[in-house]
């Protein structure tokens, strides 16, 4: 008559019951749910103002692109081409001369990429955007 006796504590040993460690995983799971999004927002960032003073550097040059998508250099209107070969008789003048892009907001991100391309094949790798000051 022991027999089954054993049997019964060795059958109740044999099985785990899966009933709380999937409790416990789903508790888990929805705590990180909950606490990821906010570890995003938990930095405190506070970027810098964009009230820089004018640059006033003889080493740069301005080129921009206005609404109606002219490039202009020197308040002269001209080609891709023809600024490519008038940045590249700057780069010959002074080796370090950096290039300033300005862009009209309504022209298409491809306008400035393509002028940002120009400068680079006159040789110029140091190219800036300006930007507008927030209010």
């Amino acid at each position: 008559m022991s027999t089954p006796r054993r049997r019964s504590q060795l059958k109740a040993i044999d099985e785990i019951n899966m009933t709380p460690l999937i409790d416990l995983t789903f508790l888990l799971l929805i705590i990180f749910m909950i606490t990821a999004p906010l570890l995003e927002y938990g930095v405190d960032v506070s970027p810098p103002a964009m009230n820089a003073s004018p640059i006033t550097d003889e080493k740069s040059v301005v080129v921009n692109l206005n609404n109606r998508g002219e490039f202009t250099l020197d308040g002269a209107v001209m080609s891709a081409n023809a600024i490519t070969a008038a940045l590249a008789a700057k780069k010959q003048e002074k080796s370090d001369v950096s290039v300033m892009l300005r862009a009209d907001g309504a022209r298409p991100y491809q306008e400035v990429i393509n002028l940002m391309k120009a400068v680079k094949a006159a040789g110029i790798t140091n190219i800036s955007l300006v930007t507008q000051a927030e209010d």
